[in-house]
């Protein structure tokens, strides 16, 4: 029996709703040449009734299992697929009927080709169309890959998934972000720019859970990195101007009975990258403290000059002066993180995520960032007029805010030194959460985080 050339299996827990749906967008399509797995992750819920529906169909194989979680079912459809390309499909979604024959012919064309992707719509649960999400052109638009592909409705060739040992089961979401890592390193990846699923947005999509989503993610680069070897040796700086330099300086203000400069300080020596957190300053009672903080020889107290912390002075020239400072210049770090005072909750993960950017990507520089979704406006003498179409259907990745968050920058330290402060550098993100982002810069903006900190606490 001939083999099919595409695999489409559909993971399904408890999408009753939704599946029939689903599995009739697979059936429906213009490409003939297909399989279809359905596979039922322990649902409780009428999902068996519809599926059997569909058990006398040739073209569908149906599976029902204890409740196992997304990748070790990716994993069972990767040992059953059959076909030459295989993508999935959530339950809760379903395709153009032209999907997989674009899709199929965009990845036959070229052999280097590890996965290909399309546009596609929003829905509601009700599938009333919401907008269009358009990302950028990959054959044209694209050099730094860090914005990765939909984890669903990605045609991936199957003989490349396993080469790179298929879906690594201790990650129980993010399965496109891990893939994506992967394949970028040894494959080319491809995009299509038309929509060709239909995802549905309702309340309990696994991607409204951002916590858990940033906090898998990272767990992911940490384990590429560590896999691959690409550790990178790095520093933390934290520059503090104290009070007198700058009578607004929060740095020593307590928050739950700590300074802001030791809850900072204590989070970055609980990271995994850096290899030592150096706190600089020409304040003396910031470095009397600083100096006092039980940490070994993992932090290191070094004075800098007056007029290195003065107003508008490039935090650049302190990154420059720390780095030519002994012992730091003794451990020869590549990537310094610079981390500010003013944001307390920034978590270690996200500073080792810093770090990992510069090992997974092309990049001279990172920043924490915030995805933004407002509307601003701008007024041009006649009145007030949006500065980006926002609001319009087609949502254009190109188009897409992000704001920057604080609490951290990044750099490569080769490029640090040989750059000119207003050099133009290839600059990297790390999307972080609304508390980690959350920035202490008066009285009123410390009184919510003692509430913040005693919530965390409680």
């Amino acid at each position: 029996m001939k083999n099919p050339l595409v695999t489409v299996y559909i993971t399904n827990h408890n999408y009753g709703s939704f599946i029939k749906q689903a599995i009739d967008s697979v059936l429906e399509q213009t490409l003939t040449d297909f399989e279809l797995i359905i596979i039922d992750d322990g649902s409780t819920d009428a999902s068996k009734d519809i599926i059997e529906g569909y058990a006398d169909y040739p073209a569908v194989r149906i599976v029902y299992q204890e409740r196992r979680g997304l990748n070790a079912t990716n994993n069972i459809a990767l040992r059953l697929a059959r076909g030459k390309y295989i993508m999935r499909l959530d339950a809760d979604d379903y395709l153009d009927p032209n999907a997989l024959i674009v899709l199929s012919n965009t990845i036959e064309r070229d052999d280097r080709i590890g996965l290909v992707f399309p546009d596609y719509y929003l829905v509601d649960r009700d599938g009333h169309l919401l907008g269009m999400e358009r990302r950028h052109d990959f054959s044209t638009d694209v050099s730094l890959y860090d914005q990765p592909a939909h984890g669903a409705c990605t045609m991936i060739r199957k003989e490349y998934l396993e080469n790179v040992g298929g879906y690594d089961e201790q990650f129980t979401c993010q399965d496109g972000y891990d893939l994506w890592i992967k394949f970028i390193d040894t494959y080319e990846v491809m995009n299509v720019n038309l929509p060709l699923f239909y995802y549905r947005q309702h309340g309990s999509n696994l991607t409204k859970n951002e916590n858990r989503i940033l906090s898998t993610r990272s767990m992911i680069r940490s384990a590429h990195v560590k896999r691959q070897r690409r550790e990178r040796r790095s520093v933390g700086i934290i520059p503090v101007r104290g009070v007198s330099v700058d009578p607004s300086s929060v740095a020593m203000q307590e928050l739950a009975g700590r300074p802001l400069l030791r809850w900072v300080v204590d989070t970055a020596l609980r990271t995994r990258n850096l290899d030592r957190v150096i706190v600089t300053s020409s304040d003396p009672e910031v470095l009397g403290y600083a100096r006092e903080i039980p940490a070994g020889d993992r932090l290191l107290v070094i004075p800098r000059p007056s007029e290195l912390g003065r107003q508008n002075v490039r935090a650049q020239l302190t990154l420059r002066y720390i780095l030519e400072q002994y012992p730091v210049a003794a451990l020869n770090p590549e990537v310094v993180v610079m981390l500010s005072t003013e944001c307390p909750f920034l978590t270690a993960g996200f500073m080792d995520d810093a770090v990992h950017a510069f090992s997974l990507f092309d990049i001279d520089s990172v920043i924490t960032v915030r995805p933004d979704h407002s509307t601003f406006y701008q007024h041009n003498g006649h009145g007030l007029h949006s500065l980006l179409p926002q609001d319009r259907f087609t949502h254009l990745e190109r188009d897409a805010l992000f704001r920057y968050a604080g609490g951290l920058s990044g750099f490569d330290v080769s490029v640090l030194r040989r750059a000119p402060e207003d050099e133009a550098l290839r600059l990297g993100h790390v999307v972080i959460d609304q508390r980690s982002a959350y920035a202490v810069q008066s009285a009123f903006d410390l009184k919510v985080a003692e509430f913040l900190a005693q919530e965390a606490q409680g």
